[in-house]
């Protein structure tokens, strides 16, 4: 969904009135009728080797009633195309849910089983206080040649109607396709297909006040890795609503500012209530960067609701929270969801005597920002643009375990809009600095004689690192928190190793690292050669090794942020056992990204020391030959052999 999860301008403005309008026709009881071409099928000479394929896909939308009926009939060729069986549809936790699943399985015989299995709930992604679910089932006795076909309802929230699109691609090829959209009758309605539209589709038409798209024949959707978001580079349609449909964006951002600027004012406007909290917050002897450091912190002090546990109706009804209407609000009762952090944090912020404004961004985790489009609702969240000593500084205080002066990666380098009682200003949020955020490891180890490492490893997140590592643990316990480290500490070393989490991560606050202590065993890592042992340069590279294989690339290359990450390990030697051969120094720098590993030996020790950094956010595909030809590098270097020979005994 283009929409981010902690705030929605378009949902504020939504008219959540309930429609009658019935369930399309499609939706009904009948199944659609199979063909024997459907049943034998074992191939399809448009999509040759695939493992499996849609043979229809259906997905009706209803604006007016909330609803949006879904419809796949697969056919699996091969015991790889199996795993197709096992289903997963996505929803948003308190945006809607998912009804009326029907599944069943028909073999080339005609043979039909159909699916009574149990539906299960599944966490897929767990962000800012926000769940991402799947519900999940697997079709019965699905074999090669079989077709699985099912249905469902997706209920959406009334008044839903600000993300509305059909994907016409899909991670399989798609023999034929048919979307239909019942709009609102609340907005006026336009739409566009971004990526153009599969070979030989016609545009959407409207027919009967129903819009309508077939296509057949859509390509397989090739996923790679860093690549933009997926939705971003499928063929598909986006609908835009709108109170009146604005041709000229100047014009049309303009007022939407304007409007979105009355609205804030009316909610910070509270000028003796915010002077009196800030004479509780500074001292008339800070400077202006303590003024503004401790009212970001106070700020952050205020509970914040969007990172909560979801309560229970008993639980809500107990507790009695009372509504929000203003800053005033917020500070007397000391709680607020995000957004109305961030502007309590912009009002004491003006009342301390800073230049500060709202601004509203567009996030670059789900989609890519275009004004063209004029939809208010790709500027999905709220932050503070202030001056601060001849400087811009963004903030978002709102975010939990945020450290000041840095936003969430999708957040960075993201295009928005600063807005006052004029209109607007466009404005590209502060690119990050590679060194600010990254991976530090420090290792100090003993080799022993079977060639196995044993020893300490400290983990040092730094910047976005540590703040993603907190938001995404902010509702696990103990033994979650403690098993991720150590399943990601066992993923950056490329050999199997036991890891033992040894200290206790400070998870709660908003400081700029989170450190993590380990006790680690290595086995096998050094490998004898007569009477020589050769271990590898480089021991956290697992990261690494395989990135890039692919000798071509399709999508351009999409990295979250900048980043440095720096390796620092001190390996001892058994007794009897010195360095008698160390690698050459590596160091490759392409200003976009660098690399260096040096490797020397110090009081019959051996300290590896190694750097990476990215400073790169988007490149297009055609330079992926040259980023390729860097990891090569980097892979190689990494692989660089060390090696040990045994110290002659004296006679």
């Amino acid at each position: 969904m283009s929409t981010h999860p902690r705030f929605s301008i378009a949902l504020c403005l939504a008219l959540f009135l309930v429609f009658s309008a019935p369930v399309p026709a499609s939706a009904g009881e009948d199944w659609l009728p199979l063909t024997p071409d459907e049943l034998q099928m074992t191939s399809e000479p448009k999509a040759p080797g695939v493992p499996a394929l849609y043979l229809y896909r259906q997905v009706d939308r209803d604006d007016a009633d909330s609803r949006e009926y879904n419809y796949a009939r697969l056919k699996i060729f091969t015991e790889e195309g199996r795993k197709y069986a096992d289903i997963e549809i996505p929803f948003v936790k308190g945006e809607g849910n998912i009804k009326n699943i029907q599944a069943r399985t028909i073999h080339p015989d005609g043979s039909i089983v159909n699916f009574d299995g149990k539906v299960y709930e599944k966490m897929v992604v767990k962000a800012k206080g926000v769940k991402f679910l799947a519900k999940t089932f697997t079709m019965p006795d699905v074999q090669p040649g079989s077709i699985v076909e099912y249905r469902y309802l997706r209920l959406l929230p009334e008044g839903y109607v600000f993300d509305s699109r059909w994907l016409l691609s899909e991670d399989l090829f798609t023999k034929r396709a048919k979307f239909s959209l019942n709009p609102s009758s609340l907005f006026d309605l336009e739409w566009s297909w971004p990526r153009g539209l599969p070979p030989g589709t016609h545009p959407p038409v409207m027919d009967h006040h129903i819009v309508r798209l077939e296509t057949q024949d859509v390509p397989a959707f090739q996923v790679e890795d860093y690549m933009p978001p997926e939705d971003e580079m499928k063929y598909r349609v986006d609908f835009r609503y709108a109170r009146i449909l604005e041709k000229d964006p100047d014009k049309f951002w303009r007022e939407e500012a304007r409007r979105l600027y009355r609205g804030i004012d009316s909610f910070t406007d509270k000028h003796k209530a915010m002077e009196q909290a800030v004479a509780q917050i500074v001292s008339p002897l800070d400077t202006s960067e303590e003024k503004l450091r401790k009212i970001y912190a106070r700020c952050q002090k205020i509970r914040n609701t969007s990172y909560e546990r979801e309560k229970t109706q008993q639980e809500a009804d107990r507790e009695k929270l009372k509504s929000i209407q203003n800053v005033e609000d917020i500070w007397k009762h000391g709680y607020s969801g995000n957004l109305g952090i961030n502007w309590l944090f912009l009002a004491l912020a003006r009342v301390a005597g800073f230049d500060a404004s709202p601004v509203f961004i567009s996030t670059r985790d789900t989609h890519f920002f275009n004004p063209k489009l004029m939809n208010t609702d790709d500027l999905n969240i709220g932050i503070v643009l202030v001056k601060l000593n001849g400087k811009e500084v963004y903030f978002d205080p709102g975010v939990a375990f945020a450290p000041y002066g840095i936003l969430p990666w999708e957040e960075t380098a993201a295009r928005g809009m600063r807005i006052d009682k004029e209109g607007a200003t466009w404005i590209t949020t502060t690119a990050l600095d590679p060194a600010i955020s990254g991976v530090q490891r420090d290792a100090e180890l003993q080799l022993d004689d079977t060639g196995s490492l044993e020893g300490r490893v400290t983990v040092t997140y730094k910047g976005i690192p540590a703040l993603g590592h907190r938001l995404d643990e902010n509702e696990a316990d103990a033994a979650e928190r403690k098993k991720s480290l150590e399943d990601e500490l066992k993923g950056y070393v490329p050999v199997p190793i036991e890891a033992e989490l040894t200290n206790q991560p400070d998870w709660s606050s908003s400081s700029n690292t989170l450190v993590a202590e380990f006790h680690v065993t290595v086995s096998g890592w050094a490998s004898a050669a007569g009477r020589r042992r050769l271990l590898p340069a480089e021991l956290f590279g697992g990261g690494e090794k395989h990135v890039f294989d692919s000798a071509s690339r399709v999508h351009p290359l999409y990295f979250h942020y900048p980043f440095t990450d720096v390796d620092n390990v001190t390996i001892t030697p058994p007794p009897g056992w010195q360095a008698s051969s160390l690698p050459q120094p590596q160091h490759a720098d392409l200003k976009l990204c660098a690399y260096g590993l040096a490797v020397e030996n110090k009081d019959g020790a051996i300290h590896i020391s190694r750097r990476l950094m990215m400073n790169v956010e988007f490149l297009e595909a055609k330079y992926y030959g040259t980023l390729r030809n860097f990891y090569q590098t980097v892979r190689a270097g990494d692989e660089q052999q060390i090696v040990l020979s045994a110290v002659a005994s004296p006679h």
